[in-house]
């Protein structure tokens, strides 16, 4: 396999945190918050420092509910999307910061890839499928976890900010749930995910969902023992509720092949000049900015 390394970066995932890990003292010059700026490019000056990429994409959530998704399971998300929700309060902070990450972000020659009506861990999950070796993916989100393939993608879980990561491999998922190493999202199906409003199959928690998905291999295995009439409390609940848990499978699972034109997301030494910094101390962020082009000049 190809030696070489992409850094596939989840940053609607990093830029939440980094939103409520770094004080709002941090303002441009007209006094706006730069807070979750700052913070993620620093995040991402770290990770490019530490693992020292060939390649590198920060992928975008150009939708974070998409209605397909929402059509599927109406309860998707849908706690987010309500007035006065927290989401709601976030996506009002990050306004007028997400902008200016972005223009930073291609200043310095690092990509930032979005797909109309797909969320950034979709993204990721196609940028990764045509990556010509490793694949590090960089996210708090575990619905990534069942991109994980040994060896060529692995995903690094912040733990805090992303000086500490986990770094989730088939071993991990193992030990963490219980199940193959492969079968992330086929756990997941049934568990449920009450942070992305997804019920699961009533009566099934963790410990059933894992055995379930240990004895069969997979949600299509479970089916499958369920059409062969096998008895058990579990299959029964699954027998009964059907409908939710193939439409959940759809739901739950990452695309791989989205249509995204083709992007150069090398990571190299980015040309820039004095006028990039001016801009920066505008903003409050030339440290975060002057770190990440150095941190780029010696991959």
């Amino acid at each position: 396999m190809d030696s070489s390394l992409t850094l596939l970066v989840d940053a609607a995932s990093l830029i939440y945190r980094a939103l409520f890990s770094v004080p709002d003292t941090i303002r441009s010059s007209d006094g706006t918050p730069m807070n979750a700026a700052y913070g993620f490019l620093d995040m991402l000056s770290r990770l490019v420092a530490d693992h020292k990429p060939d390649y590198i994409c920060c992928a975008a959530d150009y939708d974070w509910r998409p209605q397909w998704r929402v059509d599927l399971i109406d309860s998707y998300k849908a706690h987010r999307a309500e007035e006065g929700s927290a989401q709601e309060a976030a996506e009002i902070r990050l306004a007028p910061q997400e902008p200016v990450i972005e223009n930073l972000l291609n200043r310095v020659g690092v990509s930032v890839v979005g797909h109309p009506g797909y969320e950034a861990e979709d993204v990721i999950g196609t940028l990764a499928q045509r990556a010509p070796g490793r694949v590090a993916i960089v996210s708090g989100d575990r619905d990534l976890f069942q991109l994980v393939r040994d060896p060529k993608i692995a995903l690094l879980y912040p733990k805090r900010g992303v000086s500490v990561v986990h770094t989730v491999n088939e071993a991990y998922i193992e030990e963490k749930y219980g199940i193959p190493g492969r079968a992330y999202m086929d756990y997941a199906v049934l568990r449920g995910d009450p942070s992305d409003g997804l019920p699961g199959v009533r009566g099934i928690g963790d410990k059933l969902a894992a055995g379930l998905i240990s004895k069969y291999g997979s949600v299509q295995g479970v089916l499958a023992a369920v059409d062969a009439s096998e008895r058990g409390t579990s299959l029964e609940k699954v027998r009964l509720q059907r409908d939710y848990v193939e439409r959940a499978m759809k739901v739950v699972a990452i695309p791989t092949d989205l249509p995204i034109e083709p992007v150069d997301i090398s990571a190299s030494a980015p040309e820039v000049d004095e006028s990039l910094y001016e801009e920066t101390r505008r903003y409050a962020l030339e440290g975060p900015v002057r770190r990440l082009v150095s941190a780029l000049e010696r991959t």
